[in-house]
């Protein structure tokens, strides 16, 4: 009966042995079989995320020039006289610290006589800037009349403010002739 034992014993401890093999075997199957799914979960992330990124560079790329109309400085306009007249009058508005900017292309030797007024009176002034620097012999930052030979051939530069960023508004009426 001891050899019967012993085999049984044997047996049972075989078939244990056997039985921790498979259930280490079924532990390590179950493992491998998640490695790659937390892998391609990771990798769909992965993917997400990108896509995400890549969609919101290009939203930024393309919606960039709409946020700099708003924000962004405009273009000076541009003084044109009408065919045959040496004289034009611009009425404008300036606000708080904003600026209107305009641009003049003359010659050397032109006079230039700039007039400006403004409602309430003194509210707003301009300043003049030559080609590439070039002082056309204002005294001060602020003006409201001009009246000199031009020293350079080029565009002008002019700018109409306010003296002062206090809030308020200042209506000009601005008249400019070349001769």
């Amino acid at each position: 009966m001891t050899s019967l034992f012993r085999f049984c014993g044997n047996t049972l401890r075989e078939s244990k042995q056997s039985a921790d093999k498979s259930a280490h075997s079924i532990k390590f199957y179950k493992e491998s079989r998640v490695m790659p799914q937390v892998k391609s979960i990771l990798v769909s992330y992965l993917r997400k995320s990108a896509f995400i990124c890549g969609c919101f560079v290009v939203f930024l790329l393309c919606a960039a020039p709409a946020f700099a109309q708003n924000g962004g400085k405009a273009e000076p306009l541009k003084i044109e006289f009408k065919r045959g007249t040496t004289s034009t009058t611009i009425n404008g508005v300036v606000r708080g610290d904003e600026e209107a900017e305009y641009t003049l292309t003359a010659r050397q030797g032109q006079q230039l006589t700039i007039k400006l007024t403004s409602t309430p009176v003194k509210s707003s002034c301009f300043d003049l800037k030559g080609p590439d620097g070039v002082n056309p012999g204002l005294k001060y930052d602020c003006n409201y009349d001009y009246s000199k030979p031009l020293p350079a051939t080029g565009e002008y530069f002019l700018k109409v403010s306010r003296p002062t960023t206090v809030k308020g508004t200042a209506r000009y009426k601005m008249t400019i002739t070349i001769r």
